[in-house]
């Protein structure tokens, strides 16, 4: 047997390596292939490292039990193999109390640290800000989007209208997409609302995404802490055009969004427009004809 020392002397150029390999990993890398992450830059969002850390280190717990459950299957495959000479079955066991035990006992202890892991982080990310610094309302409709950018004034709140993206025969998108400004660095709450169905809110980059429901808000409270531009599009199967159902993220400076609100200001895009493009017309009473009943 080995001594002590030896066994020592033997871990020490492995976990050597180890870190050697791992400091040369991207952050790309380092944070298992998810995007979002760039060479000595900030993360898109307060919370994406929070998301990527739970992805990675739940792969490295399963590829361990991998392993483990690998290797014993290897051993058995290898000492129990049936020698030569030998006929019939081999000795059979009804039970093996310890083994029991144990295939009993980690997989539970593994679905509790999971759970229990999951449960902490999504109850960070799901917890609204209560006084954010900029209120944002996100429309999903078929197949576009319409952005408003809430204050407590009408004629201080403004939007934006989307509409579907239109590609060349090549499949290019050739349109304008309809684009979200963030301002960098500042507490954001958007509130998710269809005009519709159900869409799925889903900025790529930011590592998280949110189902908007016909007749229900849903809300999501995040800081943006990289300037950049990043692609966002709808994640829930909604429809014919469903895939042009696209639209852009600029994460710009205080100032730039400031400029950004007054342009639509200049444009007499003020107000809330959730009432005059209300797109559900079968709700009771009415015909379909909403300008007529009005009359």
């Amino acid at each position: 047997m080995p001594s002590k020392s030896r066994f020592r002397w033997a871990v020490i150029p492995v976990g050597i390596a180890t870190a050697a390999v791992l400091a040369g990993c991207t952050p790309t890398e380092l944070n298992g292939f998810l995007p979002g992450f760039l060479e000595n830059a900030e993360p898109t969002t307060n919370r994406t490292e929070m998301v990527s850390g739970l992805w990675v280190n739940s792969w490295i717990v399963l590829l361990a039990v991998g392993v483990i459950t690998w290797g014993l299957m290897g051993w058995a495959a290898i000492a129990y193999r049936r020698r030569r000479g030998q006929t019939g079955l081999p000795v059979q066991l009804r039970y093996n109390m310890p083994v029991e035990i144990f295939y009993t006992i980690v997989p539970l202890i593994l679905v509790i640290g999971f759970f229990a892991f999951t449960a902490r982080d999504q109850a960070i990310l799901e917890t609204q800000d209560p006084d954010p610094d900029v209120s944002i309302t996100a429309i999903g409709k078929q197949w576009a989007w319409d952005f408003q950018y809430d204050a407590e004034d009408d004629d201080e709140t403004v939007w934006s209208i989307g509409v579907q993206a239109q590609t060349n025969a090549a499949g290019d998108v050739i349109s304008e997409l309809p684009t979200l400004y963030l301002p960098v660095d500042q507490t954001v709450k958007i509130k998710l609302q269809s005009r519709d169905v159900i869409h799925s809110f889903w900025i790529i980059d930011f590592l998280y995404k949110k189902d908007m429901y016909i007749g229900r808000d849903n809300y999501w409270s995040f800081t943006p802490t990289r300037e950049g531009e990043y692609a966002g599009k709808c994640a829930e199967l909604c429809g014919e055009y469903h895939s042009m159902m696209l639209f852009n993220v600029k994460v710009v400076s205080a100032d730039e969004y400031e400029d950004y609100l007054d342009t639509l200001r200049a444009a007499g895009q003020t107000g809330d427009i959730n009432d005059e493009y209300d797109r559900l017309q079968n709700l009771p009473g009415r015909t379909g004809n909403t300008s007529e009943e009005e009359d």
